[in-house]
């Protein structure tokens, strides 16, 4: 079965149905959105940045002037950490200031506000995400557990021989059934 997040090739004679979503340009502004999904990537490096892992947000916008999709990669390297951090808070996974691990899994769904703006290249006018805003304080989600604090906690056992093969609470003998 295909697989059509990923894609496909048509041949010469496939049949074709899937129209483009109408593009909307948004007045400058800022919008609510949802994370409607994420794709890992490699950015491939530049001037400023050498390569590194990204991701590309698809960031559902519902407004009054109808819905919109706008693509924005987040690159994973320490010259831009601020813009992680600003999206991290942004949909509530940290607060201002706060050292965190990137929960990717719980990215997809999540929701936020963004200033948008425009953004000309090649002569066309698109959407841009200019800034991720910081939520009002009751809306920060809980932070994800650690490994230690979501593990199962054992009491110490009370476990005493008083006989070689033979336990204090039950006359245990190991091999006997």
């Amino acid at each position: 079965m295909e697989n059509r997040n990923d894609g496909y090739v048509f041949s010469w004679d496939s049949e074709i149905e899937n129209d483009s979503p109408d593009f909307i340009l948004l007045p400058d502004g800022d919008y609510d959105f949802v994370v409607e999904r994420f794709e890992r990537g490699r950015y491939e490096g530049g001037d400023k940045i050498p390569a590194c892992p990204k991701a590309t947000l698809y960031l559902r916008f519902e407004t009054a002037e109808g819905a919109t999709t706008i693509r924005k990669d987040l690159l994973l390297h320490s010259k831009v950490e601020g813009i992680l951090c600003a999206f991290f808070t942004c949909i509530g996974q940290r607060k201002h200031g706060q050292r965190v691990s990137m929960n990717w899994a719980a990215v997809p769904g999540a929701k936020g506000r963004a200033r948008i703006g425009k953004r000309t290249y090649n002569g066309n006018t698109y959407n841009e995400v200019k800034r991720f805003l910081e939520p009002p304080e009751a809306t920060y989600a809980a932070p994800a557990p650690s490994y230690a604090a979501s593990a199962p906690q054992y009491q110490q056992s009370t476990y005493m021989p008083t006989q070689p093969g033979a336990h204090a609470q039950g006359g245990y003998t190991p091999g006997k059934f």
